[in-house]
């Protein structure tokens, strides 16, 4: 599979990106007289693909979609697309007819037979919920017009998982929280948010750990609200404040404990530059560290788009592809360490 270096929605740009990494905004969406994915043959999950393929989708995107069967798709090329965050682990590892539509600057991924028949996500960079939002609409009006969508009265859009019932939309942002980490502030938020029904999750979603010190946090109920509702509180309440308790902690590190952060940071960088074994996860512990340092002005010589281009690179199938290598997860340390020496400048 091509890859780029890094997605337009995770090069590090965007409104408030130095604490929002990205965006998401997510619809699920069920077929009309089909079961659900669980329940449904292959056959029917074939039909499925089928309709979806050949429905009605807006002028820019009929003709410039690429899909992907994922079910023939090679291994290494599912983990890539797990990596870049267009397909989830779950819908990688099954084995029944299935496919993704991505678009070209992977800023929108359509999975068929995941969880539910259709699960539509558009991505970008920074705090752009507004953005998402407003081109998921365009592309859900479209496919209505085509594909008879399952909808009661009563509990609006039907879906395998009874959280989604409703308008079936889940509003995410990938926060990088290192601040509130260090400050030991991090289990209030989680306490808080629990509270509010949101759900924190880890690097890939549903079912991953915290990488990094990034968390993906999202709505959780859909059912009796509307589209609109769940919009605004999530993006004008919880995201700003999530972002002013997060550049809160990190000014009061700085105030507090300057030296201590700087020493933090340039360890982190300096051992990327002098490594020779490497693991995914100390990669990337050790580069959100200097993202902290870039974002408060403390390393001047490394920018972020360098750093989040190694937050893909240095992850397994990435690597694998990269360096054209036939190692397995656990002999790639020597290969990542050379890599992100070489990118940070180091010997």
């Amino acid at each position: 599979m091509r890859i780029n270096e890094t997605s337009v929605w995770q090069n590090g740009t965007g409104p408030d990106g130095d604490v929002v990494v990205s965006s998401r905004v997510r619809l699920a969406r069920n077929l009309a007289g089909f079961p659900f994915v669980n329940r449904a043959s292959a056959p029917q999950r074939h039909e499925v693909v089928r309709m979806v393929q050949g429905a009605r989708w807006p002028d820019d995107l009929a003709q410039s979609l690429v899909w992907v069967n994922v079910q023939q798709a090679t291994a290494i090329d599912r983990n890539i697309l797990v990596e870049r965050h267009l397909i989830s682990k779950q819908f990688a590892d099954g084995d029944l007819p299935r496919a993704v539509a991505i678009s070209p600057d992977e800023t929108l991924s359509v999975m068929v037979n995941e969880e539910d028949h259709l699960r539509i996500q558009v991505l970008r960079a920074g705090a752009r919920l507004g953005d998402c939002f407003d081109a998921i609409e365009v592309l859900d009006r479209s496919l209505e017009q085509s594909l008879d969508f399952a909808f009661t009265s009563r509990w609006g859009f039907l879906t395998a998982c009874p959280t989604n019932v409703g308008c079936g939309i889940r509003l995410s942002v990938m926060l990088h929280l290192p601040g509130l980490k260090l400050t030991n502030e991090i289990e209030k938020v989680r306490r808080a948010a629990k509270d509010m029904h949101l759900a924190v999750r880890g690097f890939y979603g549903e079912g991953s750990e915290v990488i990094g010190d990034f968390y993906q946090v999202s709505n959780q109920i859909t059912l009796g609200r509307s589209e609109q509702d769940l919009f605004d509180h999530f993006a004008q309440f919880v995201v700003t404040s999530l972002v002013d308790y997060e550049r809160t902690a990190r000014g009061v590190l700085v105030r507090q404990s300057g030296t201590l952060v700087d020493d933090r940071v340039h360890r982190a960088l300096g051992i990327l530059r002098s490594a020779r074994l490497l693991t995914a996860d100390e990669a990337m512990k050790l580069l959100s560290r200097v993202r902290l340092g870039v974002c408060l002005g403390r390393v001047n010589d490394v920018d972020l788009a360098t750093v989040h281009r190694l937050f893909l690179q240095v992850q397994p199938a990435h690597l694998k592809v990269l360096t054209q290598t036939e190692e397995q997860d656990a002999e790639l340390r020597e290969t990542r360490a050379t890599l992100v020496r070489r990118a940070l400048g180091g010997r």
